[in-house]
C-alpha cells in the first residue's frame, strides 16, 4: 500500500510560480506518477505524467512549457514546478500513482479510474 501526501499549494498572482511536492510512504520507483487537477464544477484531469525512471514525460497542451514534472525515487518524491501561472490554473491538485503493468507510462490513458493510489490534494489559487 502506498500513501501519497501533496504539499506546496497556495495563493499566488498571475505570472507567479509554485512548486508542489508529493511524498510517498512506500516504494514508487516501479510506478508511473502523475499530476491531476480539478477545478470547481469540472472533471478531474491528468495534465502531467512521468515514467518510472523519470526519463519520459507527457504534458497536456494547457501546461506545456510552463509546468515541469520530475521525480526523485531515492526520496519517494514527485515534484511539479509551475511557472507563469494563470487564473485558469486554479484548482485542487492531486498526485496519483499507477503500476504500469508493462505499458509505457506516457501511453497510459488519462482516465481517473485506472490510477491505483491518490493523495488528498493541495489547493492552488491564482489571482489576476
Amino acid at each position: 500500500q502506498v500513501q501519497l501526501v501533496e504539499s506546496g499549494g497556495g495563493s499566488v498572482q498571475a505570472g507567479g510560480s509554485l512548486r508542489l511536492t508529493c511524498v510517498a510512504s512506500g516504494y514508487i520507483s516501479n510506478k508511473c506518477m502523475a499530476w491531476f487537477r480539478q477545478a470547481p464544477g469540472k472533471e478531474r484531469e491528468r495534465f502531467a505524467i512521468i515514467s518510472t525512471g523519470g526519463g519520459s514525460t507527457n504534458y497536456d497542451d494547457s501546461v506545456k512549457g510552463r509546468f515541469t514534472i520530475s521525480r526523485d525515487n531515492a526520496k519517494n518524491t514527485v515534484y511539479l514546478q509551475m511557472n507563469s501561472l494563470k487564473p485558469e490554473d486554479t484548482a485542487m491538485y492531486y498526485c496519483a500513482a499507477k503500476n504500469p503493468q508493462g505499458l509505457a507510462c506516457v501511453d497510459l490513458a488519462k482516465v481517473v479510474s485506472i490510477y491505483d493510489y491518490w493523495g488528498q490534494g493541495t489547493q492552488v489559487t491564482v489571482s489576476s
